[in-house]
């Protein structure tokens, strides 16, 4: 294999995704197998396997967020993931110097005079308090009763770099509008660079093949540090093309399906992580739909997934969906798209009919739609 186009990067990553067929797995497998599924909002990792799992029970994802054997917690991005437990030491180990420095040298945290060593000072002595679950409210309240009054921001910095899993509130999607932590069980003594090796295989596995530039992408971490962990792979990556500049990197024996695969469409959730796996604008978003799609503040809005691209959103409504087309779509297009809509509305009935409800506004801002349908449940 010595070259891969555009089409075919695509068909890799989405049969990696399971957007080529729903899979009969398990919903804790179903995510180590995509590899960090984003959970900024709580809906998100749960329509994320509705559109990749078959006969999908939203009750099963529940109950493994409640024993423990998928978590979330502050990774990728600086952002919530959602990640089998049995990686999370390791992709913890991966992000923590990057997390650290996103709070530590803010001057959210720099104005409460407090210094890093303070902060890390602080983080050791409050680990028995965190070992049992706590709420921002309480963790706040036991800072300043530890360091002073004006340090309000020292929690702040320590629940997104510390060791900390989120823990279920209740709620539709498990966490409610209270966050509260506890401490992760451990200690496993993974070195920096054993964690982004592990964090580099588990990425391939479910968003290759891909370059170094990809991987960086997709979590912030420097591009020296992504070439030392290809380094230290070695055999365990092969090449699959791309350029000498930036070649392509694959698990040996990994397949990539044939040009002519044919795809489902899709109704992928907010932030959904197989938009942002790769450089921009990323290998299912068309460059000119990105601004309609990904909102200046970073929001990635509910995608229409129409042959293996973005071509359109939708947003929830009293009692359906309402899918807009940024192209014009055929007869065919909008039977397949209308079935997921039914199927969606189903899900979302015992959950939360109006899910995304908050961000309607950008909607009411404006969207470059050429058509728009309403599906009613």
């Amino acid at each position: 294999m010595t070259h891969l186009g555009p089409r075919r990067l695509a068909l890799a990553t989405l049969d990696r995704q399971m957007l080529l067929e729903r899979r009969a797995v398990d919903s804790v497998e179903a995510v180590r197998q995509l590899g960090a599924l984003q959970a900024q909002s709580p809906a998100s990792p749960y329509l994320a396997l509705w559109n990749r799992v078959a006969d999908f029970d939203a009750g099963a994802l529940d109950a493994a967020f409640a024993d423990g054997r998928v978590v979330k917690a502050s990774l990728l991005r600086i952002t919530l993931h959602a990640v089998h437990a049995e990686d999370y030491p390791a992709f913890h180990a991966a992000m923590a110097s990057s997390l650290r420095a996103s709070r530590l040298y803010d001057r959210r945290f720099t104005d409460t005079a407090l210094t890093a060593e303070d902060a890390d000072a602080l983080l050791a002595d409050l680990t028995p308090y965190l070992r049992s679950e706590r709420t921002n409210a309480d963790v706040e309240a036991e800072v300043l009763r530890r360091v002073g009054e004006g340090c309000e921001r020292a929690w702040w910095a320590l629940r997104t770099y510390a060791s900390l899993h989120h823990t279920p509130t209740g709620g539709p999607w498990s966490f409610g509008h209270r966050n509260a932590y506890r401490l992760a069980p451990g200690p496993r003594d993974l070195t920096p660079e054993e964690g982004v090796r592990h964090l580099l295989l588990s990425y391939l596995r479910a968003f290759g093949p891909a370059t170094v530039q990809d991987f960086a992408r997709f979590t912030l971490l420097t591009g020296a540090t992504v070439r030392k962990a290809v380094d230290g792979l070695g055999d365990a990556l092969v090449t699959v093309g791309g350029t000498a500049r930036t070649p392509l990197y694959d698990l040996p024996g990994a397949t990539v399906p044939a040009e002519d695969t044919p795809v489902p469409p899709r109704l992928l959730p907010m932030w959904d992580s197989s938009l942002l796996a790769h450089v921009l604008p990323g290998r299912f978003m068309p460059a000119e739909y990105r601004p309609a799609a990904v909102r200046r503040n970073g929001d990635v809005l509910p995608c229409l997934l129409v042959d293996g691209t973005v071509a359109g959103v939708w947003r929830a409504l009293d009692g359906g969906l309402e899918l807009t087309a940024f192209r014009r779509l055929t007869a065919a297009e909008w039977r397949g798209l209308t079935e997921e809509a039914e199927g969606l509305i189903g899900f979302l009935a015992d959950r939360e009919p109006r899910v995304y409800g908050r961000y309607g506004h950008w909607w009411d801002k404006g969207l470059p739609g050429v058509e728009t349908r309403i599906v009613k449940g």
